[in-house]
């Protein structure tokens, strides 16, 4: 909007609403009306900002009252002081170059775009500023009109709002990191949760399993101690004891086997319960073979032999049970699927870094399919027939086999044989690792 005077003879006296400098010129210039002189100058006096005038040498020419009190100056201490003493001393070389240019080439606008400006007080505080500039020339001199304003109100709800938006932004972070967290916690209760199901499914399973296979496994040796029982009762005469003798046999033979299937379902349930403990020892290997033959031999087959060699030193680091157990798994199925003249071969190896374990048969073999499911549990070969059995025996090796560090692999041909390999490291580390 432009203001200009209805006296023609003062028509010089159009400016921009928002710059004050009408009053300045007149002062300058002399007013030729009157009443628009103190119109203007209650105007420079009584505005709701600071207007410092300054000539082309950058020196206070003039100042109104509300600039004054700004910045806690009197009149007499600002007229014909240099601008700078209302600026911060760290701007006053900057400021020299910059007003010095302004002063070349001067327009209307704000100073200072896109930066943060301060003015100091005679007591030394500094505080934010926005400035406007204008210009005029009377009678040859260039003057600068500033419009100042403090903007100390403004800066600090800026800054309590950019406090508040980092204590938002902050307080979010710690939400989400807290979310998430959460969110992780019940993901691990979730898969704990799922693994925990599985768990007791897998064993729900297993007790079903165990139901079915028992009823089954039972029905067969619980007979034949019944009948052989019955029977015996009927041999009387001492002249009948080869009789009882035989019947006597098949009842020990029925509770050994019943004995082997309830061990192979207590082994199973302490693996899945995690209850198995490794105890480490430092042995005889062939003596602890030859020992276990001469336990097991009695359970084979109506003249099957074991044929047993060793290799290398004899001293071995191993647990002395679960080795055992290991080999009256490997024979008793080498002797379950064996001709009743067959051989049963026994081979063990001690190197320098590992042992070996060899349990051969020449029986009826495992089909390549079926050696893919061997280490499952309740696993039967498809040619197991009626061959009794749990599944559980070779289950048992694997597991037994993982808790002393060693590997089990099978070579079999159908109705050639079948030959398990347990190669067990014994390095030092490896040792450490099974007593930890």
């Amino acid at each position: 909007m432009t203001m200009v005077s209805k006296n023609p003879d003062i028509d010089f006296f159009a400016v921009s609403t928002g710059h004050l400098n009408l009053l300045l010129r007149m002062q300058q210039i002399g007013m030729p009306d009157i009443n628009n002189y103190y119109r203007y100058e209650a105007l420079f006096n009584n505005a709701s900002m600071g207007i410092v005038v300054v000539n082309s040498k950058a020196t206070i020419c003039s100042i109104n009252p509300f600039a004054l009190a700004l910045f806690g100056y009197t009149s007499d201490e600002v007229i014909e002081q240099p601008i700078e003493m209302l600026i911060p001393q760290r701007y006053h070389r900057h400021h020299v170059h910059h007003r010095d240019s302004y002063i070349a080439h001067p327009k209307s606008r704000p100073m200072g775009l896109g930066l943060d400006l301060f003015g100091i007080k005679k007591d030394g505080i500094e505080f934010p500023v926005e400035v406007s500039l204008g210009n005029y020339t009377d009678k040859e001199e260039k003057y600068v009109i500033a419009f100042v304003s403090d903007i100390s109100v403004r800066k600090n709800a800026e800054a309590e709002i950019v406090k508040l938006n980092n204590d938002l932004e902050s307080t979010v972070q710690q939400r989400t990191s807290e979310l998430t967290k959460a969110m992780q916690l019940l993901e691990r209760s979730q898969a704990e949760m799922s693994r925990s199901l599985e768990k007791e499914k897998e064993l729900g399973e297993l007790k079903s399993r165990f139901v079915s296979m028992a009823s089954h496994e039972f029905r067969t040796p619980l007979s034949t101690i019944l009948s052989s029982t019955y029977l015996i009762e009927k041999y009387s005469l001492t002249e009948e004891q080869t009789k009882r003798d035989k019947h006597l046999q098949r009842i020990i033979s029925s509770v050994s086997m019943l004995t082997d299937i309830l061990n192979d379902f207590l082994s199973v349930g302490k693996i899945e319960e995690g209850k198995i403990q490794v105890r480490l020892t430092e042995f005889n290997i062939k003596e602890l073979i030859v020992s276990t033959i001469e336990e097991i031999k009695n359970n084979l087959k109506k003249n099957q032999e074991i044929e047993y060699e060793h290799e290398g030193g004899v001293m071995v680091y191993l647990d002395t049970s679960l080795l055992r157990h290991i080999i009256m798994n490997l024979v008793s199925n080498a002797s379950k699927f064996s001709s009743e003249a067959g051989v049963i071969k026994i081979k063990t190896n001690f190197g320098d870094s590992s042992i070996l374990l060899s349990v051969k048969d020449f029986g009826i073999g495992i089909s390549p399919e079926d050696q893919k499911h061997l280490m499952e549990r309740f696993f039967r070969g498809t040619n197991a027939g009626m061959i009794q059995g749990t599944g559980l025996g070779l289950h048992i090796v694997s597991k037994y086999s993982e808790l002393l560090n060693g590997n089990v692999t099978c070579n079999s041909v159908l109705e050639q044989g079948t030959e398990f390999i347990i190669t067990f490291q014994t390095n030092h580390s490896n040792e450490k690792n099974i007593i930890d």
